[in-house]
């Protein structure tokens, strides 16, 4: 195969010195690395000018192997705040491709032309979804920090994130971080001195209040996957891990009284499992069933820190669609496989949101002072289970005719878990969201879809 070279050009509407900042500070290879794909960030390089990343296959595929993509920053390349250089350096990636990557920054105070130059054997047509992606998301996270500094007037700020390394964590970590504020990792082992981002020890018994020094805001997302068979011991996990936890970091929070903010994950399974047509907002009533009980015991125990006068939100979550996990990176590789079609009758209400899209309700949580109290975190347009499968059959190009019986997921989670969580109807509405004037990147399922699984024209 030969060796071409591509070029991919973005017009950006920040400055040059905006954008340079945004691809210098962590978590922008995170943010740029295309969700579909098999090769997933793994180590970021510390400098553009001589740092080193690394991009993981766990899973061989026909396309690429299983191993270590690694791409070496370029000394010779590099020229501050205008351009620089990294190669594949790493096998058998490296003899496959032939990859080097130049990336150029041109314009002014008012704008800025991104241009990437790919000398490489792979086809321009593999690249071009990619590098589109690329695009939307430096635009689209630049549009964001800009507008919440010039309506909530958000300043650099120190955030610490619990559960940091999960899915919403590790994107909520790079999009602040690019963002130029400074991220700190609450984890529960031993801080690792050499992370990208600081760590502090988070005991869940007892916390120590000094681990939020010079913390201006406190964003908690840890809590045991819900995902599994509904035994007995699985419940109390799920329970255990979100409602002691989440009080006694609401307390550590009171005791320090530093951070002015506590957002707090929570789901939409509060309002219950077994609806059917009405809407449910931010007002309606808590469920009877499992999850609405544990939700409920898991918001009320921020009250520490909302009694104390900390604004609290409560991003109650709803299905969050990536292409790195959660249901889109189950449902992908069955739809892909021919298998993939509504579940039982396909009635169901799911009420879901694009991850860039659940990323922007932190970032508004932290800053608008507005928000306080439960929020629903979901796209303004929640779909029937059998339209939703529909649509990610068609921007997948597969049939969607096969339906899935309900004892597909009774088998899996037991009938609890399928009635609360793969058959639950929901049809939940982001009430305080839209009063609040917010703007989804993506409310419509179909180019959320496209946009993760990178199926735009």
């Amino acid at each position: 195969m030969l060796t071409r070279t591509h070029a991919f050009t973005v017009p950006v509407p920040h400055s040059r010195q905006e954008v340079w900042d945004w691809f210098a500070r962590p978590g922008a290879f995170h943010r740029l690395a295309a969700p579909w794909t098999p090769l997933q960030p793994l180590e970021e390089a510390r400098s553009l000018a001589d740092g080193r990343a690394v991009l993981q296959a766990k899973v061989a595929t026909a396309s690429v192997p299983r191993g270590r993509w690694v791409a070496q920053h370029q000394p010779d390349d590099y020229i501050e705040g205008s351009q620089f250089g990294d190669h594949c350096v790493s096998q058998p990636f490296s003899a496959i491709t032939g990859w080097t990557h130049l990336h150029r920054f041109e314009g002014d105070d008012a704008s800025c032309r991104l241009i990437d130059q790919v000398t490489t054997r792979v086809p321009k047509s593999v690249l071009t979804p990619m590098f589109r992606y690329r695009g939307r998301q430096v635009t689209d996270d630049l549009n964001a920090h800009a507008a919440a500094a010039r309506q909530w007037e958000a300043k650099p700020s120190t955030i610490a994130i619990t559960g940091a390394r999960g899915l919403v964590g590790t994107a909520l970590t790079a999009f602040l971080s690019t963002g130029g504020h400074r991220v700190i990792h609450l984890v529960r082992g031993e801080p690792d001195p050499d992370a990208i981002h600081q760590q502090r020890h988070w005991d869940l018994e007892t916390p120590d209040p000094a681990i939020l020094d010079g913390v201006d805001a406190v964003v908690h997302l840890a809590g045991e996957t819900i995902a599994g068979r509904f035994t007995a011991e699985h419940m109390s996990k799920v329970h255990d891990s979100r409602v002691g936890p989440t009080r006694r970091l609401a307390e550590a929070i009171v005791q320090h009284g530093g951070p002015r903010v506590f957002a707090s994950a929570s789901a939409i399974g509060f309002y219950g499992s077994e609806h059917t047509d009405e809407l449910l907002d931010e007002s309606s009533p808590s469920g009877d069933d499992f999850l609405a009980s544990v939700v409920r015991g898991w918001e009320q125990a921020t009250s520490p820190a909302s009694d104390a006068g900390v604004r609290t939100v409560l991003v109650r979550t709803g299905l969050v669609q990536s292409a790195r996990g959660g249901l889109l990176a189950v449902l992908r590789p069955l739809y892909e496989a021919f298998l993939g079609g509504r579940l039982g009758d396909g009635q169901q209400w799911m009420s879901w949101i694009a991850i860039d899209d659940l990323i922007d309700v932190y970032h508004r949580a932290i800053f608008d002072d507005v928000l306080a109290g439960p929020v629903n975190a979901v796209a303004p347009q929640p779909l029937r289970n059998e339209e939703f499968s529909k649509v990610l059959a068609s921007v997948i190009s597969r049939p969607s005719s096969l339906a899935v019986p309900k004892v597909g997921p009774q088998v899996l989670l037991g009938q609890r878990g399928a009635r609360e969580l793969a058959l639950a109807s929901q049809r939940v509405v982001p009430a305080a969201l839209i009063d609040a004037g917010h703007r989804f990147r993506h409310p419509g399922l179909r180019e959320a879809l496209q946009h993760e699984l990178g199926r735009t024209d």
